[in-house]
């Protein structure tokens, strides 16, 4: 059956993000889009910090990229800072970029520990640009200085979520999306295929459709209250099932940092991110460990000013579908699934799910194979996220309350057991059926939280050399250089995409 029909169920980022991507499919073919969405039904509004690959997708929806950070508020972002999470105290940043470069076929990491064990004292963080411009507070893209001897700038975005929702509307339906206000009463179903025929409105406005694009939220209106697709509960992996989030304005003064915070408690995690005028904050943490209202005096007590808002509480269970892609229905952001925004992956899945569908996707109709592969694809892409976020909880030596002592001793899937034991031997990292995260994410990780390595590849020895150790001093130089010469993040800013007060 062909597609001449498609609705999106549910508006925010998930939901605008997929109507102006489609869009695009409009200039050669005669389909309409319809995004349905009411006001009435208030969105999650939270997920405010990104990782790169969503500054090639507003590339490719071609956005200005000054026009939409100054829309938003956005501030620029090279990695993030974790503090408290192998033990407390404990500080490290895991950039966006690689850690030095590849010499003789052999990853950096272990070219360095090779000079380390020969002694060499510098940190391998020297040998990092991002990790070096986020001590500084410094900032610049690789356009600003385009010199093929100085390592390039990986960035991503932090950005108001609901600012941007309302950005890439406006985006979308110059393309011709159709925006329709309401709350969804009522899915039909086909009778011999399964599929999804119609919705039925509030008002009684029946609307056809032949693929349907869930991005209702955590409900899964389709996708799981209409097509029962079920869902895989992760929660023994990663336990924190609740979050009360709040922004607030930085009362004393200071300039956001190029960088997004995660700062460990007792019973989870708090984000920070920094935008131009204020900071977006949030407490995720375990119920079985923490209360409520101790979660929300937690946040208050560690705000860098004055709340700008009601908290706003959420609960979730950490997981994913069975299924991504059911008969006609596709579903994005939350009502996929969830994993918490430790590592900034919730905008990225949305990313990557409208990539993967546009991809797949083909106006003649809906196959098996179509659904198989999205399925099959995204199911890796969600197995790979979960073990980089168990490995933070797990890769610890925190034993100062119960639900430490239980994310450090927990059973943890076979593939991180292995990762973790493959780094501690010789520092070997196999990264998996083109896996999110780099060599130097899970490196950055495990040696910020105490997994060291006890050796390193054996080529390592055969690379270093003299010829080597002076490659080293001058990779060193050119990123103090470099920084040296950036503007701070808050110059930048200033100069690039200011924001309206």
């Amino acid at each position: 059956m062909p597609i001449k029909k498609i609705i999106i169920v549910g508006g925010g980022t998930a939901g605008w993000m997929a109507a102006a991507a489609l869009s695009h499919i409009r200039k050669g073919h005669a389909v309409d889009i319809t995004l349905i969405e009411s006001e009435q039904i208030g969105t999650v509004g939270v997920g405010e910090a990104t990782i790169p690959p969503f500054v090639d997708f507003n590339q490719l929806l071609e956005v200005d990229e000054k026009e939409m950070l100054a829309a938003v508020q956005g501030t620029f972002k090279v990695g993030i800072q974790f503090s408290n999470w192998g033990k407390q105290g404990d500080s490290y940043i895991h950039p966006f970029g690689n850690y030095g470069y590849e010499m003789g076929g052999t990853s950096f990491h272990h070219i360095w520990h090779h000079y380390q064990q020969n002694g060499d004292k510098r940190p391998i963080q020297v040998f990092n640009l991002e990790t070096m411009a986020a001590h500084f507070g410094k900032f610049c893209r690789t356009a600003d200085y385009q010199r093929d001897d100085l390592p390039p700038m990986n960035y991503a975005y932090h950005i108001d979520a609901t600012r941007y929702a309302q950005f890439l509307r406006g985006h979308a339906e110059g393309r011709g999306v159709v925006r329709r206000e309401g709350r969804v009463a009522d899915v039909s179903l086909d009778s011999e295929s399964g599929f999804v025929s119609s919705l039925t409105m509030d008002d009684g406005e029946i609307i056809p459709g032949d693929l349907f694009v869930d991005c209702s939220g955590f409900r899964g209106l389709l996708i799981e209250q209409a097509l029962k697709t079920g869902y895989d509960d992760w929660s023994n992996f990663l336990p924190c099932n609740r979050a009360v989030a709040m922004p607030c304005n930085r009362d004393d003064g200071s300039p956001p940092p190029p960088y997004t915070k995660a700062t460990a408690h007792s019973a989870g995690w708090q984000w920070q991110v920094p935008l131009q005028h204020r900071n977006g904050n949030g407490h995720v943490y375990c119920s079985e460990f923490m209360e409520d209202d101790e979660a929300h005096d937690i946040l208050v007590a560690n705000l860098a000013g004055k709340p700008t808002a009601e908290p706003n509480f959420l609960r979730f269970v950490t997981g994913r579908r069975k299924k991504f892609w059911n008969k006609n229905v596709v579903a994005l952001g939350l009502a996929a699934g969830f994993m918490e925004p430790l590592e900034s992956t919730s905008i990225h899945l949305v990313n990557t799910g409208i990539n993967k569908l546009i991809a797949l996707l083909s106006l003649d109709g809906i196959t098996q194979n179509q659904e198989d592969a999205f399925n099959r694809l995204t199911g890796k892409e969600y197995d790979r996220i979960r073990d980089f976020l168990i490995l933070h909880y797990n890769a610890t030596t925190r034993d100062d309350s119960e639900f430490w002592n239980y994310c450090r001793t927990m059973k943890v899937p076979e593939s991180l057991t292995e990762k973790m034991e493959l780094f501690r031997q010789n520092g070997q990292i196999f990264r998996e059926d083109d896996e999110l995260f780099t060599e130097t994410s899970w490196a950055a990780v495990m040696m910020g939280q105490g997994i060291q390595m006890r050796g390193h590849g054996v080529i390592a020895g055969a690379v270093c050399d003299t010829g080597t150790n002076k490659e080293l001093d001058e990779m060193e130089k050119s990123i103090r250089f470099l920084v040296q010469s950036m503007p701070t993040h808050e110059q930048f800013l200033q100069h690039y995409c200011p924001a309206p007060a």
